[in-house]
């Protein structure tokens, strides 16, 4: 199906699952709020057309968390294919609570061992764009794609689909 001027369709292309446990941070950062780093240590992928892993110390996610506790995302890392490509993939997006505790419980979590946040208290999402070799895996060059993503303990978990 392919989308139309009215009614957009999404193809699911495949499921990133990152795990990242060292965490950096500069706080005060002179536009407000403060930089995290978290270092992409391991990772895996699968969709209908590609499978494969995210190679470890590739890259990570340098977020801004502006003063509204929204945090703009930017992540950068290398993905391989189970064929061997070597995939860059740069993600960009938002994480913000949809209520008023939800980011303080979100790094509770992740950092403090505290309880799970549930997916509906916040909004995890994500535009990638990939750089490929020519051939078999470069129709991942020719689509914008979006992500649905939750926040996990140890890293993220994100479900990206092609605007066809």
């Amino acid at each position: 199906m392919l989308s139309t001027m009215e009614q957009p369709h999404l193809e699911f292309a495949f499921a990133c699952r990152l795990m990242f446990t060292r965490v950096f941070a500069i706080p005060g950062v002179h536009n407000g709020g403060f930089r995290s780093a978290v270092l992409v240590d391991e990772g895996v992928f699968e969709g209908p057309r590609l499978k494969g892993r995210a190679l470890p110390n590739s890259g990570g996610d340098y977020a801004h968390f502006r003063d509204d506790d929204t945090a703009c995302f930017d992540a950068r890392y290398l993905l391989e294919v189970d064929d061997g490509t070597i995939i860059y993939m740069q993600n960009k997006g938002f994480l913000w609570g949809r209520t008023p505790d939800a980011m303080a419980a979100l790094r509770a979590w992740a950092f403090e061992g505290g309880p799970p946040v549930p997916h509906a208290d916040y909004y995890l999402r994500a535009q990638p764009t990939f750089e490929t070799p020519k051939g078999k895996h470069d129709w991942l060059t020719r689509h914008v794609f979006i992500g649905i993503g939750e926040r996990l303990p140890d890293g993220n978990h994100v479900r990206y689909f092609a605007v066809t």
